[in-house]
């Protein structure tokens, strides 16, 4: 079922049809001046990522070497070619977090999920990333998962972190 995503308003849609939603896109961009970037957003935001076909798409339509369109998405953090999970869970590396145990909170989040900076879990519930600074440095070390700031992490405590992440899926399952 590779083929279907989810969209935003949370129903099915399928590749085909994402890929007519971004035709539609690069037609209102095509002639805008710095369109690369919105576009990109647009279809990773459409896509959950930016599919190499996406690309190639965004590559043509916008008139633009193939290789400045990745080179544009591997320069960015933010974007994606690999199917994120459910939830972005960020491990701020800046030094005030670092000097107090964000390494370890890393190391202990990479065994937990059972992946690397950069990866995504095979049930797609959890990716993982790192970050320089989340604004937060009186209270180091600090992770953040989607849009929840999670403060003086302890290593030994991520397991029941991530938990509530888990059964929240799991309830939403059912």
């Amino acid at each position: 079922m590779a083929a279907e995503k989810c969209c935003g308003s949370g129903t099915q849609v399928s590749e085909e049809e994402l890929h007519k939603q971004l035709d539609q896109v690069l037609e209102e961009y095509k002639d805008k001046p710095g369109a690369l970037i919105p576009v990109l957003q647009i279809a990773q935001t459409m896509f959950g990522y930016l599919p190499e076909a996406a690309l190639k798409k965004i590559s043509l339509a916008l008139d633009k070497p193939y290789s400045e369109v990745a080179g544009v998405v591997g320069f960015y953090s933010f974007f994606s070619t690999v199917p994120r999970g459910k939830h972005l869970v960020r491990v701020c590396l800046g030094t005030a977090c670092y000097v107090r145990g964000g390494k370890e909170v890393l190391n202990s989040l990479k065994k937990e999920l059972g992946i690397d900076v950069g990866q995504t879990t095979d049930d797609r519930l959890f990716s993982l990333d790192v970050g320089r600074c989340f604004g937060a440095c009186g209270l180091a070390p600090v992770i953040m998962v989607d849009d929840d700031v999670h403060q003086r992490v302890k290593p030994t405590k991520v397991g029941g972190l991530l938990n509530q992440y888990r059964n929240n899926a799991a309830q939403e399952g059912e």
